[in-house]
């Protein structure tokens, strides 16, 4: 599964949004040490630092620009030293009569001789079909067939974020059977909040490559969050090859939003600050046994970090395991004691809570050893 990151060029379709050629050079080398395949810089035609970025960069990710199917477009993404250029055009009805007020074969006459002219400026070549979820299945299987000569992948986009995981099974199974799914590709996004399942619910259906962006930073909505794919395809049931660094995932993904001056929700997942937290007793008691007891995966895996938290919502449980840890052999009042003593003292991480637990008075245990 190859993974293309749109984050760049998402991130500035926002209104007020937009990065400077630095802020690209390090989110490009950031994600192409992560093992990202492709980095979208941006729409070279509209002069938004791409060249710049290209000329600064050397990484193995290939670099790519979006250029609509037209002649000075192509020509803009080839100068400004892009190693890939992705082609796109609207493809649905609705879209295609109301941007270009075309019919299908002068689209497809559109496309083909944008491509066989960006053909010759000797860059890879995608293209990705606007609107493509809502588009005619027999539409894009011929389209496809078109241009299966000439493109590295097809990609399909969910533009406007109508599609839910069965919609994306169902059009994907409806293609024609001379459509190779591993050329391609899907971008999804995330205006019903499943842009992570439709991504997953099409590798099951065997595409090559998918769009995503990091923490899901995208125009409206936002898009198939690179973070939440990788830990879903690799830990859930899909079971997909991602050849990415996944102890690098998490910490790459936290500098990326930290040198964009993006931010995220402290519950959002993976990334926020409360995603690897438990303090709840019925948790903290159980996970200092077993951590997978309510955990899907170990945060370590990923570059994240658990943190174990007590304080007041501390319960008698969790209270017996800090004790045991600590050296002793808990009674009733040890128990109730640490209980207090958390509970004055506000959210502890494992590491505090213990010296709490060490620093009781255990005179009445004189055979506790208080030392690790």
């Amino acid at each position: 599964m190859e993974l293309l990151d749109v984050t760049l060029r998402e991130g500035e379709q926002r209104a007020g949004r937009s990065y400077t050629v630095d802020e690209k050079v390090t989110v490009a080398e950031t994600l192409s040490a992560l093992g990202v395949s492709y980095v979208q810089l941006g729409f070279p035609v509209a002069d938004d630092g791409t060249g710049a970025a290209c000329d600064r960069l050397s990484i193995d990710a290939k670099a790519t620009g979006i250029a609509r199917v037209l002649e000075r477009d192509v020509d803009a993404a080839a100068a400004s030293g892009v190693d890939v250029i992705e082609l796109f055009a609207p493809t649905s009805d609705r879209q295609r009569e109301q941007l270009l007020d075309v019919g299908r074969r002068e689209l497809r006459d559109r496309i083909g001789d944008a491509v066989s002219h960006a053909a010759e400026t000797g860059c890879e070549l995608h293209f990705t079909a606007m609107d493509g979820f809502r588009s005619d299945p027999d539409f894009l299987s011929t389209l496809y067939a078109d241009l299966a000569d000439a493109v590295s992948y097809v990609s399909i986009a969910d533009t406007v974020g109508a599609r839910t995981p069965a919609g994306v099974s169902d059009f994907l199974a409806d293609l024609s059977a001379g459509v190779n799914r591993s050329r391609l590709g899907v971008h999804f996004h995330d205006d019903l909040g499943v842009a992570t399942a439709n991504a997953l619910a099409a590798a099951r259906h065997g595409v090559g490559k998918v769009d995503v962006s990091v923490a899901g930073v995208g125009e409206r909505a936002g898009n198939t969050p690179l973070e939440e794919f990788v830990v879903a395809a690799v830990t859930g049931q899909t079971n997909l090859a991602v050849d990415v660094s996944f102890e690098r995932l998490l910490p790459s993904a936290r500098s990326i939003v930290e040198a964009l001056g993006e931010t995220v929700p402290a519950g959002k997942p993976l990334l926020g600050e409360s995603a690897f937290e438990h303090e709840s007793g019925l948790h903290t008691a159980a996970m200092l046994d077993d951590p997978s007891t309510f955990e899907p995966f170990d945060p370590a895996r990923f570059g994240g970090e658990r943190r174990l938290l007590f304080g007041a919502a501390t319960g008698r449980g969790a209270a017996e395991r800090l004790l045991e840890r600590a050296g002793a052999e808990p009674t009733s009042d040890q128990v109730d004691a640490l209980l207090d003593a958390l509970a004055s003292r506000g959210e502890l991480p494992l590491a505090e809570a213990l010296s709490v637990a060490r620093d009781l008075d255990w005179s009445e245990s004189p055979d506790v050893e208080t030392e690790e």
